[in-house]
């Protein structure tokens, strides 16, 4: 009886705190049903993106091929470490075999910026800078990435791009980098609350206020409106703009093109304990604005930005897209996407060179469904948490990327991440698979291992390493890097083999038989099966194919394959009419 009694009076108690809360929230002029709905949509994408292109930047057209510090060495790298990396990449004859670019990950730079406020290689393990390291990796004719993370520090903890995009593209790009990871260590979700705007003032620096925008001039969308707040001096403003409730655009004619001081006139809610954030949208380009959490002892407070107006009629637009973890995701690496896009664009402009193009590998861990909106983001992005160097770990990984095909696409890659291949007790057919695998879902290829061992202390391959002869069997890797750009599609399972199969851009088909069982199996399969399904393209039925088994490199007519694999094993064919 008393337990229910004090239930009860809980329940009363909670209800109380929230109609308080409610109409507080709607009193400040925000729409307090909008923020209550984004509870239920942690990682589903509310923002419209319909009509945003696809990130181009005219790179990664075939999936991206190198080799990353961080599988195998983590932390403890060096500038020396790089370069020796580097040589043994060419000398083995990676280079040859497609693998591009040397990937240096986490802990390459400094605890602490320059005096300029930008990144820097670590000043005892990279003591010549990180230029110098990235001239002498391009003169072996490779390419460098780098690394940083979307929140206030790495995952090591050093300095990172979040709030820094600006300068750290345009850093990374005059350095000549060309593949940046982004990772998501110390993410700072964006806010879907927004400031609510008494008024807009602009003018030209050195003038005062040539122009006002008020909150009757505005045209609004959705919920968002004229809200009365009596403790403005104006007593209106324009609200209900939090989480993507709606937008309000203010159409305006200057007589002067040129940049100009924007100042919003914030209502300063008492006690606001979060950040707001806002979007101004000028003539399609967009601002950020970050209003901080205030004790609000005046009503009215002003957040300046720097915007370029054009002679006659210009468009702003007022709105808070976020509603989901999601949202917040895509704005931030839309951000840093933009940044880096320009920063390649004006370091070519600027020197006269060809553009270096960047790379930009999202590397969010799947966390907000990447893969339905990162192409409008970036070139790949992952869809998983990090791979370990073990069977379970690269299976568990093939199991979730296997079923994004349809997502995958030149420019535009999922990326189950970097290769365990040689690492940790992967067997050799583990290891066989776990490549196969990738260059079926035509993943990028980054190797993660000491590449080093590759290489005799003489400088020649180890011609017959077994790793090695793995990573550069050339059948494979044209497999990955087909032009077409169509991942595989998992289209039968058959007593633990899963049985995938891609397009080619020649009109070929390659197709895998993968043991996922803990013992030896076999199967039979009709090649016109093939026929049967629409993403294959595969046309009419034969009563022969060419086939090329790519690892034994068999080569015979057939119609019905059959074969037998031990366990975790893999056969991959090409098929021919």
């Amino acid at each position: 009886m008393w337990f229910l009694i004090l239930l009860l009076v809980l329940v009363c108690i909670g209800l109380i705190c929230f109609i308080a809360w409610f109409i507080h929230y709607r009193k400040s002029g925000r729409c307090p049903l909008c923020a209550l709905d984004k509870a239920g949509l942690p990682t589903k994408l509310t923002i419209d993106t319909q009509d945003v292109p696809d990130y181009d930047n005219g790179a990664a057209l075939t999936p991206p091929m190198g080799w990353s510090s961080w599988n195998t060495f983590k932390q403890n790298i060096s500038e020396e470490l790089i370069l020796s990396t580097a040589a043994a990449m060419r000398l083995s004859g990676l280079v040859d075999a497609g693998y591009q670019y040397i990937n240096i990950d986490d802990c390459w730079h400094s605890s602490f910026r320059d005096k300029n406020g930008r990144l820097q290689g670590d000043l005892g393990k990279f003591p010549s800078g990180m230029p110098d390291v990235i001239e002498k990796i391009n003169h072996m004719g490779m390419k460098v990435g780098l690394y940083s993370s979307n929140g206030t520090l790495t995952c090591e903890d050093l300095p990172a791009s979040l709030g820094n995009e600006a300068v750290d593209a345009k850093t990374i790009a005059e350095w000549g980098c060309e593949f940046f990871k982004y990772d998501f260590c110390h993410n700072k979700r964006i806010n879907g609350d927004a400031p609510v705007i008494e008024a807009i003032e602009l003018n030209r620096l050195g003038k005062e206020v040539e122009y006002t925008l008020k909150p009757e001039d505005a045209e609004f969308t959705g919920r968002a409106r004229i809200v009365n707040i009596k403790r403005l001096p104006s007593g209106k403003a324009v609200g209900l703009l939090n989480h993507n409730a709606g937008t309000a655009t203010f159409r305006t004619t200057i007589d002067i093109s040129g940049e100009y001081v924007l100042t919003l006139l914030i209502y300063k809610s008492l006690n606001l304990r979060h950040e707001q954030y806002l979007q101004v949208i000028v003539n399609g380009e967009i601002h950020e604005v970050f209003a901080q959490k205030t004790k609000g002892f005046n009503a009215t407070g002003r957040l300046q930005l720097m915007v370029n107006l054009k002679a006659g009629e210009n468009e702003i637009v007022l709105k808070n897209p976020i509603r989901s973890f999601a949202d917040s995701s895509y704005t931030q690496y839309s951000r840093m996407a933009r940044e880096l896009k320009k920063a390649s664009k004006e370091i070519a402009e600027k020197t006269g060179n060809p553009e270096k193009p960047i790379i930009f590998s999202i590397c969010e861990w799947g966390t907000s469904i990447p893969y339905k909106w990162a192409a409008k983001a970036g070139n790949m992005w992952r869809t998983t948490h990090d791979i370990m160097p073990f069977w379970k770990s690269v299976y568990l990984i093939y199991l979730h990327n296997v079923k994004l095909y349809k997502y995958a696409k030149p420019g535009s890659w999922n990326d189950p991440d970097m290769l365990e291949v040689g690492n940790g007790k992967l067997t050799e057919d583990e290891n066989r698979a776990h490549f196969s695998l990738w260059c079926m879902m035509a993943a990028p290829l980054v190797l993660g291992n000491d590449i080093r061992n590759f290489v005799n202390e003489d400088g020649t391959p180890i011609e017959n390493h077994p790793v090695l002869k793995i990573v550069t069997n050339k059948e494979l890797i044209a497999i990955d890097q087909d032009p077409l750009g169509k991942q595989a599609k998992r289209i039968k399972k058959v007593s633990g083999i899963d049985i995938l199969a891609r397009p080619l851009a020649n009109g070929d088909t390659a197709l895998c038989f993968f043991n996922t069982s803990s013992s030896t199996k076999g199967l039979s399969f009709d090649l016109n099966e093939l026929a049967e399904d629409e993403y294959l393209g595969f046309g009419v039925p034969h009563s022969s194919y060419n086939v090329h088994e790519l690892w034994s490199d068999e080569r015979f007519s057939a119609t019905i394959l059959s074969a037998s694999m031990p366990k975790h094993g893999v056969k991959v064919y090409r098929i021919s009419k």
